[in-house]
């Protein structure tokens, strides 16, 4: 059938091309119109029930972790010069089309009690316009006599300040998202070059925006990389421009129809989507090199050209096939699970590489037609001297030193199950940063000045309409709750409704600091009153009274029925937060009687950690999947349960070490690390499956003679494999220069895996062969 095929190919040669061609133009229209997805949340299924609660959250209270915040030390910070400083960024940050509201110490204010009117009224701390020492200095002891602000603003020990920006967050999960946080920066760089001081700047909004504009600029980079380095690879390899320059066309037409098929299918690029370009290029060479590898084979032998392209095609075609639909398979497993984000990844990755092969079937045998006869040097490479030398001992050790090769083999067996059991899953929401980078030192600033910025949203739910003032019950109960909370090292101080409700009893009672407190049951009708004569001053033209009670209402539902009660915490990471979360809601079953409340923690950091948990159990499932399904494909290539044994055996050893060497360095299970396994089991399985199709396809030219067989698969298939995972090798180690952890690990594990795997393909698999031979 595949020598059929090569011929039909070669006959129609011309209009294959140019279907292909046309089909690319078209892809290329598609591709143009490609979109960014800005949602981090799409690792969750919808059905899951954190997802719900995040949902029923941003329903309730519009969003969590929508403010960039900035930070300064200094003692100097009330003097007039950087005081003026940081009033004229104020000024500057609310111009940003995209901010919101700003809160800081320059525009702070206090609750001055009209007695005339008998009502709260809003005042600024600081007046407007320049001030001198004594204005600035009266204006700090009343800021530092109001216990709302200290640690929201300011930390009076270490002499930090705090501008906390909001930010629209339909702006922020946009492509406007880089502008604003460009716009945000010029007043910041500004008042730092003004002042001489640090400006430390951090919040989720700041962090996914850099990240991602710094990982996609990297991508493109890679992308150009790889393309590069598989040029010079090729060249060096067949000593020919045109071999070259066709095997890049075969990858560039698989970038183009990777990105059209996205688009096509309805599929924005995501931070895992970007990935596939470059595999697309590290994954199509090696079919070129196959066929390359086979064309020059045959020509040497033959000397006839088209003769030569047909048996490439008949050989090599099955091959290729099945290679590609391993690689597919270890890709596309994603896709089986509920998770969205890796859902596209693995339907995208899947699908286009078995359109890679197409392409290289449709592309290849045609243009290797209309090209000059292959000259010696570009054969030259099948007679490396070295590589001869280095298949002439595995052919030894096959035959002659077994048991060298399995001691081997199980003492680093061995090893890697010892280091297997040091690993550990664990991930932290910038660990894919250098420890030196300045987004990481930014911060662990934050978190050691005011407490962290990971946003955990604590919903307490009365069950009943206006359950909140009913009684001073719940007011007392989540009050308790909040300075529980407070009290533990990895949080922030907890905002919430209390802390409005204790600034405006402060306010009621002139502002002194002892009356920073919930009221008693006897002095809360007194409260009431001011907090519905508030409630009207919010529809007056007074923008601060309304900003103080929008303030207020950001902390309960519109039917003042649940309360929030919202946390800034420490980046804790993936297994510290889970008991963490289980020590609060111990506290909060025991403080809030269940029957008359419902206590639900949510807020990114716990979606955070449920997507961490469920991509790496969804990587984890894939795996197996995918070693399932790549196990039926090779016992129906090979029907037979002895070859699909000595199949499986040298690249599941691969995974194991990879997995012991990431338990001894320290790596831990992580959405990025655990890619790797799934990566590196789709492409090298493509040796084994070069290495069996050979074998069988020979097994009948040697009378069914396993020995000569083997010794002439090792020496005919030894010289592709050894270029193609060089190439693959090469392909993979260039992410090792990203500044991201995760684009690093992808780099130099998949790599690690790749040549251990060349080696136990090489070596063991033969040895396996020979153990398992039908003997007579």
């Amino acid at each position: 059938m595949w020598y059929r095929l090569g011929k039909f190919i070669l006959k129609f040669r011309l209009a294959l091309l140019v279907l292909l061609l046309v089909a690319t133009a078209v892809m290329a229209f598609f591709a143009r119109k490609i979109q960014m997805s800005y949602e981090f949340s799409r690792a969750i299924p919808t059905d899951n029930i954190k997802y719900r609660d995040y949902q029923s959250f941003l329903k309730r209270f519009g969003s969590d972790g929508n403010t960039v915040v900035l930070g300064i030390a200094s003692d100097s910070f009330f003097t007039p010069a950087i005081f003026a400083a940081a009033e004229k960024m104020h000024q500057q940050l609310k111009q940003v089309k995209g901010v919101e509201a700003i809160l800081d110490a320059p525009e702070a204010v206090n609750l001055v009690r009209d007695t005339v009117a008998d009502k709260l009224v809003p005042t600024r701390i600081f007046a407007t316009g320049a001030l001198n020492q004594q204005q600035l200095d009266s204006g700090r002891r009343l800021l530092e006599s109001l216990p709302f602000y200290k640690g929201l603003l300011y930390n009076p020990a270490t002499h930090a300040y705090l501008f906390a920006v909001t930010v629209n967050k339909d702006t922020a999960n946009s492509k406007s998202r880089s502008r604003l946080i460009n716009d945000i920066m010029k007043p910041v760089q500004s008042f730092a070059t003004a002042t001489n001081l640090q400006v430390h700047v951090s919040g989720l909004p700041y962090i996914r925006t850099t990240v991602a504009d710094r990982l996609q600029k990297e991508l493109k980079w890679f992308l150009i990389g790889s393309l590069v380095l598989s040029a010079i690879t090729l060249l060096l390899f067949f000593r020919s421009v045109s071999a070259m320059l066709m095997s890049l066309a075969v990858v560039c037409i698989g970038v183009v129809w990777s990105i059209g098929t996205m688009v096509l299918l309805g599929y924005k690029i995501t931070l895992l989507t970007t990935l596939i370009p470059p595999l697309v290029v590290v994954i199509g060479v090696p079919n070129c090199i196959y066929f390359l590898n086979k064309y020059h084979t045959s020509y040497k032998d033959t000397g006839d050209k088209n003769a030569a392209l047909i048996t490439m095609v008949g050989r090599m075609g099955v091959v290729t096939l099945f290679c590609n639909i391993a690689a597919a398979i270890g890709l596309g497993v994603f896709a089986l699970t509920k998770s969205n984000l890796l859902s596209e990844f693995g339907v995208i990755a899947g699908l286009n590489i078995m359109l890679l092969f197409v392409i290289s079937l449709i592309f290849i045998p045609p243009v290797l037609s209309y090209l000059p006869v292959p000259k010696p040097r570009e054969m030259k490479y099948l007679d490396n001297r070295m590589l001869e030398r280095m298949l002439l001992r595995i052919e030894t050790w096959t035959f002659k030193h077994t048991k060298w090769v399995y001691t081997v083999t199980i003492a680093l067996v061995l090893l890697a199950l010892s280091g297997m059991f040091k690993l550990k899953a664990e991930g932290f929401i910038v660990d894919d940063l250098p420890k030196g980078d300045v987004l990481y030192t930014d911060l662990k600033w934050f978190e050691s000045n005011f407490g962290g910025l990971m946003p955990l949203e604590i919903l307490v739910d009365t069950k009943k309409r206006n359950g909140l003032f009913r009684s001073l019950k719940p007011i007392e109960k989540i009050d308790s709750f909040s300075r529980y909370v407070a009290g533990r090292p990895e949080v922030a101080r907890p905002l919430s409704l209390m802390e409005g409700i204790k600034f405006v009893w402060q306010g009621v009672n002139d502002g002194d600091s002892a009356y920073y407190a919930i009221p008693s049951e006897f002095e809360a009708p007194i409260l009431k009153k001011y907090l519905k004569t508030g409630a009207k001053d919010s529809s007056s033209n007074n923008k601060q009274a309304a900003a103080m009670n929008k303030l207020l209402a950001s902390f309960m539902d519109s039917a003042k029925q649940v309360a929030r009660i919202s946390v800034n915490m420490k980046d804790v990471g993936t297994v510290r937060l889970p008991v963490i979360l289980h020590e609060f809601d111990s506290v909060a079953k025991q403080t809030f009687d269940t029957a008359h409340y419902n206590v639900t923690f949510t807020g990114s950091s716990v979606t955070y950690l449920e997507g961490s948990v469920f991509i790496i159990n969804g990587l984890r499932d894939s795996v197996l999947w995918g070693f399932g399904l790549i196990a039926l494909c090779m016992l129906y290539l090979f029907r037979s349960f002895r070859i699909l044994l000595c199949s499986l055996i040298p690249n599941i050893i691969p995974l194991m070490i990879t997995a012991g060497v990431m338990g001894w360095t320290g790596i831990a299970l992580k959405p990025s690390t655990v890619l790797v396994f799934s990566v590196a089991l789709g492409i090298a399985i493509d040796v084994t499956i070069r290495f069996l199709v050979n074998y069988k396809q020979e097994l009948p030219n040697y009378k069914n003679d396993v020995k000569e067989t083997l010794v002439q698969t090792i020496h005919h298939t030894g010289v592709s494999i050894v270029y193609t995972s060089l190439v693959l090798i090469a392909g993979f180690i260039i992410f090792c220069v990203s500044s991201f952890g995760s684009t690093k690990a992808l780099g130099w594990l998949t790599s690690l895996t790749l040549i251990v795997g060349t080696f136990t393909n090489l070596i063991l698999l033969p040895v396996l062969i020979w153990l398992f031979r039908r003997k007579k």
